[in-house]
Order: C-alpha cells, then structure tokens, then sequence
C-alpha cells in the first residue's frame, strides 16, 4: 500500500461523467489531506489532518504541504510522427495560412512524407521520448491519433505504435485512427475515392487488429465536406468506433452540427464554431476538447469556451501536440491559456484537464477524479493550488507524478 500524506490542499472534481455548465467548475477540496492507494486503486481519502488506517508496512509519500491534484489528462495528440516543420515558419511569417501551406502539399502532406520514410521501431523510439517527456509534465494518461500515414501500410504502422506505446510506457494511451487526416498525392483530386478507401479498406484492417478505439475526421474547408466526413463516421461506428471530429478549426462548415447529429464522443478545436454549433454539441452532450495552443501558434481566434459551458457543453482542454499547428506538448501552457485567452476558472480548468478530458477519451469511469475506486493516478505540484498553475507560466509545476500506484 502507499499512503500519501501531508497534502497542502487536494482539489478535484467528482463522478464519472463529463460536467458542464455550473457543474464544470464545482470542484471538491481537501485541506491537510492524505489519500490511502492499495494496488493500483484508490481506497480512502482522509482530510483536516487525520491519517487512514493502513498497516505497518505501509509506504509513505510526504507531500510535504503541496498542492494535489488527479493526474491530467491530455485527450488530443498527433504525437507519432516523422521530422518537424520549423521551416514553415518563414512562410507563415510572409502570411501563407495553415490551408494555403496544405495545398501546396506542405503541412500535413510534409509530415506524411517523412512518417512513412521511418520505421515502426525509430517511430516508437521517437515516441517514447514524447512520452517521457509528457510525464514530466503531470499528464498521465493520453489520446494519440494516427493520421500521417495516410495509406493502409502506414497507418497501420502508426497505430501498432501507438499499441507497443501503451504496453511499454507507463503512461495509458488511446489510440484513434484518423486516416481521413488529408487526402494524400496519390489520391490528389480525388477525395470522394479516398474516403471511400478509408472506409473500405483502412478502417476494417485497424478495426480487425484491433488497433483503434476512435475514429477521427478533419472535416474542414479544404479537406473533407460534412458529406464526407459523414461517411467516415458512419462507417466507423458500424464497425463499432467511437467519434471524434476535427470541427470549425478555420472556418463553421457544419462538423460542430455534424458531431450533434451523430452524438460524437467529442468534438475538436471548434476554434470558428457559430451559435448553432454551441447548440448542437449541447443537444448531442458532445464533450467540446479545446486546444488553446493551436490558437496561440496559428495566431487565430480563441473557442468560445464561455458560451459553451454557459450552455452547459462539457468543455476539455488538451494540447494538439503535432509537428505543423502546435509543437509543444505542455500542458501546463494550455490551462494558462485556458485561463488567460478563455476566461475559465482554476476550477473549470482543472475539471477540464481531468475529468472531462478522460470522459473524452471514454475512461470517466476509471480515471479523471481523485475518489475511492478509481485508478490511483494522481500529480504534486510545487504550488499551494490551481490558482497559481493558472497563473504562473514557462515553468513547470510538477512535484511528483503517481501512476497506476506508483511514484514514475
């Protein structure tokens, strides 16, 4: 058993279902707190100084007066892929925009590119690195998206990474395929052909190996219509996915409408969503994972976070960690912005980061609060407590992590 003790303050929110409207920012807090793990689970938290019962043998983490929260959860990455796109940058600074530079084959097609020049093991070596590094950063569990393979071979070589991921790191992972990421040069012009080839070929094979859990669409100007986007999630849900849409990150096209309509576990980016939108995701109970770092890096506009838990859409925040719109995988960074750009609270935030970002990912249910019976996966942080995570940037905050029990 592993007893932490000494806890300055423990906040977190509670249940397992994603909260919004007043709910997103009731957050449950514990003074002078100690949490009792035996395994990999939670089995009681005692406040106001008191210790649980545990016996002798017990190991004990002291706190020592810090701040205590659920380990985060970051619901969005494209974290396997091949190279970088720093030499974007001069195009963007003479104003290509992220579509402009996708048409003329950069972009994602770039990270295509080199993704399928590299091998399953230097991939997976890449990655682990990421991982490590994530974990360094308090987040304890992840979604990853394949979506630079862009053809059978090497999609399915991003998600047996993401696969071998999973069983070698610490941290849980969530694998989504997302071959409708762009429609690769071999398809060029022909679009309707390639959702018909990721509907037909692709996500059968990553479905009989068992390599996915999601299935993810970028349904935007450009790349894939409502229409088409509709067939990929139709076709994914018949061989039994989850849903995830890439929605309105530049402009309101319908994805927002769309991931309503079919009830879609969540909707990402959402950074152009209209009235209507808000309304769709709020009648569909689409969770709403925001990525305030793509914003900050592509220089566009911030998601209407406020409006959307004002209409009682469960609000998650996450990173986007990718080579091309957001190349940092802090999440730290994101709940400033979270704060800062999308006026929420410490509490709405920290319920963001955790809860509703598990919920995202469909693991509510086992991870995202600190409660008796769920998985013990907790961060200690050198603040005294969400405000000053909030507040305080370019430094990062983390004590400790605990993963599945253990100090990691």
């Amino acid at each position: 058993m592993l007893l932490i003790h000494n806890i300055g303050l423990l906040q977190t929110p509670v249940g397992n279902t994603s909260l919004g409207g007043v709910s997103q920012g009731e957050n449950r807090k514990y003074r002078n707190a100690s949490v009792l793990i035996e395994g990999e689970t939670i089995v009681e938290i005692a406040h106001d100084g008191t210790l649980p019962a545990c016996p002798p043998d017990t190991e004990r983490l002291d706190a020592q007066g810090t701040f205590v929260t659920p380990g985060w959860v970051d619901a969005h990455t494209h974290l396997v892929f091949g190279g970088w796109r720093q030499h974007e940058i001069p195009l963007k600074l003479k104003g290509a925009s992220y579509l402009e530079i996708l048409q003329s084959g950069g972009g994602i097609l770039d990270t295509v590119r080199q993704t399928r020049q590299m091998s399953e093991d230097e991939l997976f070596s890449r990655a682990m690195g990421f991982l490590d590094e994530q974990l360094h950063f308090g987040v304890t569990t992840t979604e990853i998206k394949s979506g630079y393979g862009l053809d059978l071979e090497n999609e399915l070589k991003q998600l047996r990474v993401i696969r071998r991921l999973n069983e070698a790191h610490a941290m849980d992972i969530v694998p989504t395929c997302m071959a409708a990421h762009a429609v690769p040069p071999e398809f060029s012009g022909r679009t309707d052909d390639y959702v018909q080839y990721v509907c037909n070929v692709i996500l059968p094979r990553a479905v009989k190996e068992q390599l996915a859990q999601y299935c993810d669409v970028f349904c935007e100007t450009g790349v894939f219509s409502p229409e088409q986007s509709r067939r990929v999630l139709e076709t994914a849900r018949s061989l039994g996915l989850g849903l995830k849409i890439h929605a309105d990150e530049i402009d309101a096209i319908g994805g927002a409408l769309l991931a309503g309509e079919l009830g879609a576990v969540s909707a990402e980016h959402l950074i152009a969503t209209d009235d209507a939108g808000i309304s769709a995701l709020s009648a569909g109970n689409v969770t709403a994972c925001l990525l305030p770092q793509t914003s900050l890096y592509l220089n566009k506009n911030f998601a209407r976070a406020r409006e959307m838990i004002a209409q009682n859409v469960a609000v998650a925040v996450a990173s986007d960690f990718n080579p091309g719109s957001c190349p940092s995988l802090n999440l730290q960074l994101s709940a400033n912005l979270a704060y800062l750009r999308y006026r929420m609270t410490p509490e709405e935030t920290l319920t963001a980061l955790t809860l509703n970002a598990a919920c995202a990912i469909g693991l509510g249910t086992r991870l995202g609060t600190i409660e008796p019976g769920k998985q013990a996966d907790l961060t200690l942080w050198n603040t005294d407590g969400m405000e000053m995570l909030c507040y305080r940037m370019g430094t990062n905050q983390v004590r400790a992590v605990v993963k599945r029990g253990k100090v990691v």
